[in-house]
């Protein structure tokens, strides 16, 4: 099982209208693979949007639309664990965009990098990915969806080594995170488990 790290771009405030796709796949410490694609949404670019990630209408004429592209998409999320910076928006985005298109969910394992690095961070006012980056000193082009995939796996890699940690499920378990999951229309989202809060709560009653 590989860790997967995604990231969508969308057109507009629509939940359902990703342009763009970023995926990162490591094993353990090594890059295993990574893959991008302009995605034509079929629908009205918001001049926000636009702001934001610099795609516009003409830049995805001519790119798949969801659903050609969603054969491939599957292929690295299926069975793995998948993680997104502001995971709820990511897999949001996936799940609406599966829906519009009438497309099977894959079952797979989630994580969000934003929860993982406030119990790895605490310190910090604010965990935006530009400003996680700052914080480790890594540069990469923010609103790329590509870019902004391999920054997780960065922060990712640098959380395991600062934890003394060999992977994603050691990790977890020093933090006490479970993930979420994704199955065929449903999902469950990750948690942290606070054993101390409850044992005081134990205590108080």
């Amino acid at each position: 099982m590989n860790l997967v790290s995604i990231d969508f771009e969308t057109a507009n405030r629509t939940r359902e209208s990703p342009c763009a796709v970023g995926i990162v796949v490591v094993n353990e410490n090594i890059i295993l693979d990574e893959f991008y694609s302009l995605i034509n949404p079929l629908m009205n670019f918001d001049s926000y949007n636009t702001y934001v990630h610099g795609i516009t209408e003409n830049d995805v004429i001519d790119a798949p639309t969801f659903d050609e592209l969603w054969p491939s998409l599957h292929k690295y999320l299926e069975n793995n664990i998948v993680i997104a910076h502001n995971a709820s928006f990511d897999m949001s985005v996936l799940r609406y965009t599966l829906d519009r298109f009438g497309l099977t969910y894959p079952e797979l394992d989630y994580l969000c990098s934003v929860a993982l690095s406030k119990e790895l961070w605490p310190e910090l006012r604010n965990y935006k990915l530009d400003n996680l980056a700052d914080f480790k000193n890594i540069s990469f082009s923010h609103h790329h969806a590509l870019e902004d995939a391999k920054v997780v796996v960065d922060l990712l890699l640098k959380a395991m080594e600062e934890q003394h940690v060999k992977n994603i499920h050691g990790l977890m378990d020093k933090l006490n995170i479970s993930s979420g999951r994704i199955f065929e229309r449903g999902y469950v989202t990750p948690k942290v488990k606070r054993k101390k809060q409850r044992q005081r709560r134990k205590i108080l009653y």
